[in-house]
């Protein structure tokens, strides 16, 4: 029994063998294999990669501790960097039906040649017509300012690690497709979200320190080298390396920038919170704020249209000499000395939610929409607990987090009462969310003495 229960987590979690899902992450895959006649053939690529991701985060940040002794603290942001990954998957049940269903009506109703769907000539018109529209795609998304508010959250990360990658916008979807939508005139359906989605799965592996160069192939490939570029703000580094796979987009749009200078990560203006929620709505707060206090109407426009450096009386993108003139490593990022009792606490119920969300997502398609909405609010809020408490900020921190056990434990307590099945599952969250709601009972103001850690 034991072995079939292992069995039954092992295939809820890995969909795929280790060597396709790794195959995958660097777009090593072939035609034959990733062409498929209708959409609902496409795999969930990016909802297959997830435990391949986390095991290369975990890898990699195991190394990253060998090699500075401990001395980095990446925790709370390694936290926060995944939760808005499972943020942009969860709310990915609903905006992708927009993204894939605007696609699909202006490829049945205007194609003008439908292109093959098993030809080769069609994937490799694909994996090009894709990383082009991608590479205009990024480019608005930093200087419309619009679009940067959605964008900003994969920028806000002061590190450059694996789990930055993660680090993505619920609300980037609402452009995107429109970029990838000159090709439905030609290119079925299917091609486009095969492509679409590894062209997503091949950026994951370049967001490291650790290659530092890939020789001849930095003139064609997009490398960790060109992406370190794209996430800096020294002066040198803003607005440029905008490509997804291949970097000669960059060199062809004279957007392209070699590494020189250390890099200094994150934000013009970096953020001083890991809440996932202020994370993600941080920028059009600040827009809302620059609209009403901008005079004038078409200026106003301007806010929403133009760069987010924008003011009136400068460039459509601002001034570069606006940005602060900043040299990497950057030695006062924002931390929070999260104590080992804390950790050992967010790290076991992340476990748990992550496979309580991998479950609520090979669900998603038989639940009815209530199901499905409540589903999405829980995992939000859950995973808004787990980055409000790496802020150490009690009381209201904390006391989310006890609401949010005592949920739990009173619906497990409810189901179990009514013996709806699944009993040993129901019974170890029922007593797991009982004590956590005694643990925090037991701790009263435990977060109330930790300061503040600017610096390491």
């Amino acid at each position: 029994m034991e072995g079939l229960f292992c069995s039954g987590i092992m295939d809820v979690i890995f969909k795929v063998d280790g060597a396709t899902g790794v195959r995958r992450m660097f777009y090593a895959v072939t035609p034959n294999e990733t062409s498929f006649e209708t959409l609902d053939e496409v795999p969930k690529y990016i909802v297959e990669a997830a435990p391949f991701f986390m095991i290369s985060v975990i890898i990699e940040e195991i190394y990253l501790r060998y090699q500075d002794g401990g001395k980095e603290d990446r925790f709370a942001d390694g936290i926060t960097s995944m939760i808005a990954g499972m943020f942009m998957i969860i709310t990915g049940l609903f905006t992708k039906a927009m993204e894939l269903g605007i696609y699909v009506y202006v490829f049945e109703n205007f194609c003008i040649y439908e292109l093959p769907w098993d030809s080769p000539w069609t994937w490799f018109f694909s994996f090009f017509g894709i990383d082009l529209g991608y590479y205009w795609l990024h480019r608005m998304l930093h200087e419309v300012n619009i679009m940067w508010a959605a964008h900003q959250v994969h920028h806000s990360s002061e590190e450059y690690n694996l789990s930055t990658a993660l680090r993505q916008s619920i609300f980037q979807r609402c452009f995107s497709w429109m970029f990838y939508i000159p090709l439905a005139f030609i290119l079925p359906p299917s091609s486009m979200f095969v492509h679409m989605q590894f062209n997503t799965l091949y950026q994951f592996w370049i967001h490291t320190e650790l290659i530092r160069s890939l020789g001849p192939l930095e003139y064609i490939l997009n490398t960790p080298s060109h992406h370190r570029v794209h996430h800096g703000r020294n002066r040198y580094c803003i607005d440029k390396n905008y490509a997804g796979t291949l970097i000669i987009w960059d060199r062809i749009f004279g957007t392209f920038e070699a590494e020189d200078d250390r890099v200094a990560y994150g934000l013009v203006h970096p953020l001083k919170t890991y809440n996932p929620i202020s994370i993600q709505i941080c920028h059009l707060r600040w827009m809302w704020s620059v609209f009403w206090s901008t005079p004038g109407l078409m200026n106003k426009v301007f806010v929403i249209f133009k760069g987010p450096g924008w003011q009136p009386g400068k460039p459509r993108t601002g001034l570069i000499k606006d940005i602060p003139d900043v040299r990497g490593p950057e030695p006062n990022k924002y931390r929070t000395a999260i104590p080992g009792w804390l950790r050992g606490y967010i790290l076991f119920h992340v476990v748990i939610n992550l496979l309580l969300y991998q479950l609520f997502l090979d669900k998603a398609k038989t639940l009815s929409q209530l199901p499905v909405i409540v589903g999405l609010l829980y995992q939000i809020y859950t995973f808004t607990c787990f980055g409000m408490l790496c802020d150490l900020k009690p009381w209201w921190n904390v006391l989310a987090e006890m609401v949010r056990c005592a949920v739990v434990f009173a619906v497990t307590s409810l189901a179990i009462y009514q013996d709806v099945g699944a009993g040993n599952a129901l019974l170890f969250l029922q007593v797991t969310y009982g004590l956590s709601v005694l643990f925090w009972f037991l701790r009263p103001g435990s977060l109330s003495g930790m300061e503040k850690l600017k610096s390491v």
